[in-house]
């Protein structure tokens, strides 16, 4: 038989039957043309198992090759509670695809920049002849050396290169007392109408002149999901403006606001927005502050400005702004840089642009950058600055220190509160990265389990424009947990929902919530066959509403009893197949209508169930019978009951926790 019609009838290639059939003890060459019958009969008639075993040695084969990347002898790495993928890889010495695909083995499908905790790392270590070990205090402290390269660089200048900065300001506060409307009132811009339902969804940096003089602002998210990046933006930041509402005070989101600034030592001033509203109560406002918050007003005898505005009208904002620029004159000291030396700063904002690639807003701290500056972050080369546009939107060829920058031309996106410096480095496919321990424990790995854990799971994929947005939305979930039932999210990313976010949600029953983003028509095709559950928002409110509603349908509602009365049996007056009518005597409680019975007789022996459907007493229907009180019922159930029977009234009632 010639070769090409065995494969066809096989269903495989020609080359690929000549390269398996020696391997499966048979005798045909990488030139055969022909089969002798009586072979070709035996392949056809073996050929299920043959391509299993065939299988199995490829399988096997790879295996071999891919097992040949790791370490020859037991290698011990120490790893953070949580790590990602990526760095897990460099710092293990073994291919990333390797370390995935040892991941999708033990049922973790996952990206290379997505995290996974110590167990799940400790685990697939075993298989890859590494000794997984936690990473000790001391070796965090070490590596958080990283937090303090801002503080050395400045601190290593000499002082006669040293020049006044502008001072970076962060407004915080709770959600809705106005802290957008009070930048937007600062620079006269509408930021508002462009935020959709009135909430700053990321972290932007702007930057305003009052008396010819300088003074940038970071306007970090207020709702509670963003906490994270509320924390990130103190870090970076000079003084801090805490805006509370006149009318509302100090609410929950205020005291978490004020101790992100308290740890971040930073000094702060208090506006006390919305005076022109009705109910505005600036002297209720201090007194809480006061009482809640120990912050003692200037005018009241304290150390603390407590400037009343209002954004909406424009009143008291450039007082607000002068006091500002009094805080800082004191702080003026601290409030140096050298524009002369090779830049350093914080990146505010990350994300993924389809066209453009990653994008980060990094806010200038010390030196200057201009376009062609090459990035490094923990000496990995992170790529070289193509262009720079400032908060307008508008290029520039370079930024000073205090200025923010939108960077273009980055080969990796480097996470929210990293540090980047201009500078020569080695390019991450030849350096091992340090972990960023500190960044890793600032959110609740995903794939954190307790095996005893009862509690239903949600599955969720985030995707998102920006990444912290991703990060905070993950917090922000995973802060909805309870006993019951808990957010698991399997992965978040940045950018358009692609054909693997697809397959993966489909893989594990997960809904993909996207954040600001869009689909291409294809996916959106996909996502109907495989009947995904996908939804985008552009409100993080809605957002975590739609997941609260989720996670409450896989909450099951408690069973709860609760005993009506008791009635004594003394005539049946009608006896049908499923039904009886019956006469008695409350003896205690009270019966009502539509409930159930338990039938007891001689005792407590329960004889029977069933339901009490009609409810009379004096002849008329009626809701309920009082103790002591004769009364006529429909029973509905087994023909059972008799006369002298207990019979006990109760009802059940269904208990669902709200989450």
């Amino acid at each position: 038989m010639n070769i090409t019609e065995l494969a066809r009838i096989l269903r495989i290639s020609p080359q690929e039957l000549r390269d398996m059939l020696p391997q499966l003890g048979f005798a045909i060459g990488q030139k055969a043309i022909k089969v002798d019958n009586n072979t070709a009969k035996k392949i056809i008639k073996d050929w299920p198992y043959l391509r299993r075993e065939w299988e199995q040695k490829k399988n096997e084969a790879n295996k071999k090759k891919q097992d040949e990347v790791l370490p020859k002898e037991k290698k011990t790495i120490f790893v953070p509670t949580v790590i990602t993928v990526r760095t897990f890889a460099e710092v293990a010495g073994i291919p990333v695809n390797r370390i995935l695909a040892e991941l999708m083995k033990n049922g973790v499908f996952t990206s290379i920049n997505e995290k996974i905790d110590f167990d799940t790392a400790s685990i697939i270590g075993e298989n890859l002849n590494l000794d997984v070990q936690v990473l000790v205090k001391e070796e965090i402290e070490e590596d958080k050396k990283e937090d303090r390269k801002l503080a050395d660089i400045i601190a290593g200048e000499n002082k006669k290169d040293l020049k006044d900065r502008p001072p970076v300001i962060v407004v915080m506060g709770h959600v809705d007392h106005g802290k957008t409307k009070l930048l937007d009132s600062i620079r006269t811009t509408n930021v508002i109408a462009g935020e959709a339902g009135g909430i700053t969804q990321h972290i932007g940096a702007y930057q305003v002149t009052r008396k010819d003089r300088v003074i940038t602002f970071i306007d970090t998210p207020g709702h509670e999901a963003f906490t994270a990046m509320r924390s990130r933006g103190a870090k970076v930041a000079d003084i801090a403006i805490l805006v509370v509402a006149a009318d509302d005070g100090v609410k929950q989101q205020t005291i978490e606001a004020f101790k992100i600034i308290e740890a971040a030592k930073i000094p702060y001033i208090v506006a006390i927005n919305k005076i022109d509203k009705e109910a505005a109560d600036v002297n209720r406002v201090k007194q809480e502050l006061s009482t809640q918050l120990n912050i003692i007003p200037e005018d009241w005898g304290g150390k603390i400005i407590c400037a009343p505005i209002s954004a909406k009208e424009g009143t008291g904002i450039e007082d607000l702004l002068d006091m500002v620029l009094l805080l800082a004159e004191t702080e003026a000291t601290s409030l140096k840089a050298n524009p002369d030396a090779a830049a350093a700063g914080t990146v505010v904002e990350s994300n993924m642009d389809k066209a453009a690639g990653p994008l980060a807003t990094i806010l200038v701290q010390n030196g200057t950058l201009r376009v062609g500056d090459q990035l490094c972050f923990n000496e990995v080369i992170y790529g070289k600055v193509k262009s720079l546009k400032n908060y307008k939107g508008e290029s520039i060829t370079e930024a000073g220190p205090s200025q923010p920058a939108k960077i273009l031309g980055l080969k990796i996106s480097p996470a929210v509160g990293d540090i980047l410096n201009v500078g020569e480095g080695e390019k991450v496919k030849t350096k091992k990265i340090k972990i960023d321990s500190q960044a890793s424990d600032i959110f609740t790995s995903s794939s954190e389990e307790n095996p005893d854990d009862k509690a239903n799971k949600l599955n969720i994929i985030i995707k998102s424009d920006f990444l912290g947005s991703a990060e905070a939305i993950e917090e922000s979930l995973l802060k909805l947990n309870n006993e019951k039932v808990k957010v698991k999210v399997i992965s978040k990313g940045l950018g358009y929902i692609t054909e693997g976010d697809v397959k993966r949600a489909e893989d594990s029953g997960a809904k993909i919530v996207g954040f600001n983003i869009r689909m291409s028509p294809a996916i959106e095709i996909l996502i109907r066959e495989r009947k995904v559950t996908v939804k985008i928002f552009s409100v993080i409110y809605d957002l975590i509403k739609f997941v609260k509603e989720e996670m409450q349908l896989l909450i099951k509602p408690e069973i709860n009893r609760v005993d009506l009365g008791r009635l004594k049996v003394l005539a049946v007056f009608r006896t049908e197949t499923n039904m009886q009518i019956i006469g008695g005597k409350v003896l205690d409680g009270v019966l009502q209508n539509d409930t159930l019975i338990e039938v007891k007789r001689g005792g407590d022996n329960l004889v029977c169930t069933g339901k009490l459907t009609r409810l009379q007493s004096g002849k008329q229907d009626v809701k309920e019978v009082e103790k002591d009180q004769e009364a006529g019922l429909k029973y509905e159930g087994k023909p059972l009951v008799m006369v002298d029977d207990i019979l006990v009234v109760y009802k059940e009632e269904r208990v669902i926790d709200k989450i």
